[in-house]
């Protein structure tokens, strides 16, 4: 099979195609044949030996793959050779073919195509656990939904919606993604890249802090975005994009009964059932058209470092994605 690896961190450039012997499925898990694979941060995060945790070279990104089941390892019987679905893998998807924990397997539905349904499986359940798990949305709270214009962005501000947000307030960096944004239900839209636009977040609201805000960018916009929240407000953090922590003193949350919560996803894996029904719930919206999936591109994975490249750039909106 034909995979994209990279032998040692960096830019783009170190994603290289390369030809490999097919993986096969230990106890408890299948063989993908590979249909459509998800672009995300956390596989720029691997490239440049930045993620969360370590990544070991040589390596093959990709952690989204929707795809046909080719082969089942012994004891696994919820799934059968032919099935179409989608997952979350911890590595390896960057390739025509993928194993996979078949626990961790969910059925696409038939009105649900392969490119949208990878869509969902990190950045879908990133906004679903932050606004319902870790965030803990209560109806009619206001929530503050950063990048809202990209793949998790996006779908936060509809899932606020559904879960009974009183007021989505979106921020991003132009005037589309702001209009994006507003398309897809936010009741205020804000461009970050504007000095005051702290106020601006706080006059949308009627001149009162937020409830819970979805932070990735770190840096000045993390301390800005505490400043934005209301007392008990529960600030959850899911990246730093900007590639710069933010330092906190924590004593700064206590006149206001702060929360600042860190999330990641993996840690959801762990809990197959909360994973599974979570991410079927996700499907059963797009299915039914309450959940609106936008793709912002779908390229051939020879050009996954054009794709980096792109996404790295700010300048996507929706899910890119690759196919073999």
């Amino acid at each position: 099979m034909k995979a994209v690896q990279f032998e040692y961190y960096g830019g783009p450039e170190v994603l290289e195609m390369k030809d490999f012997k097919n993986p096969s499925p230990a106890e408890g898990e299948v063989l993908l044949k590979v249909e459509v694979i998800g672009v995300n941060y956390a596989d720029t995060a691997r490239r440049e030996g930045a993620y969360v945790v370590p990544t070991p070279l040589p390596f093959i990104p990709g952690a989204e793959v929707a795809g046909v089941v080719e082969e089942v390892g012994e004891g696994v019987q919820n799934v059968t050779k032919g099935d179409r679905v989608v997952t979350l893998i911890e590595k390896g998807g960057y390739a025509e073919f993928a194993v996979a924990n078949a626990q961790t397997l969910i059925p696409i539905p038939n009105g649900v195509s392969p490119e949208t349904a990878v869509a969902l499986p990190l950045q879908g359940l990133t906004a679903y656990h932050i606004l319902k798990t870790m965030g803990q949305l209560e109806e009619g709270e206001t929530v503050l939904v950063h990048a809202a214009a990209g793949g998790v962005g996006s779908l936060a501000v509809q899932l606020a919606k559904t879960f009974g947000a009183g007021k989505v307030i979106a921020t991003a960096s132009t005037k589309e993604k702001l209009e994006f944004a507003k398309s897809l239900g936010a009741d205020a839209a804000i461009n970050y890249t504007e000095e005051n636009w702290r106020e601006q977040v706080i006059e949308a609201n009627g001149g009162k802090g937020v409830d819970v805000a979805l932070e990735m960018a770190g840096g000045e916009i993390f301390h800005e975005t505490v400043k934005c929240m209301r007392s008990f407000g529960r600030v959850v953090v899911y990246g730093v994009a900007s590639g710069n922590p933010a330092q906190m003193y924590p004593s700064g949350l206590m006149n206001r009964n702060l929360s600042v919560i860190g999330f990641f996803l993996p840690q959801i894996m762990k809990k197959p059932k909360l994973f599974s029904s979570s991410l079927q719930e996700l499907l059963g919206l797009v299915e039914r058209d309450e959940l609106k999936l936008t793709i912002g591109g779908v390229y051939p994975l020879a050009e996954a470092a054009n794709v980096h490249e792109l996404l790295q750039s700010r300048k996507t909106k929706g899910k890119l994605v690759l196919v073999p």
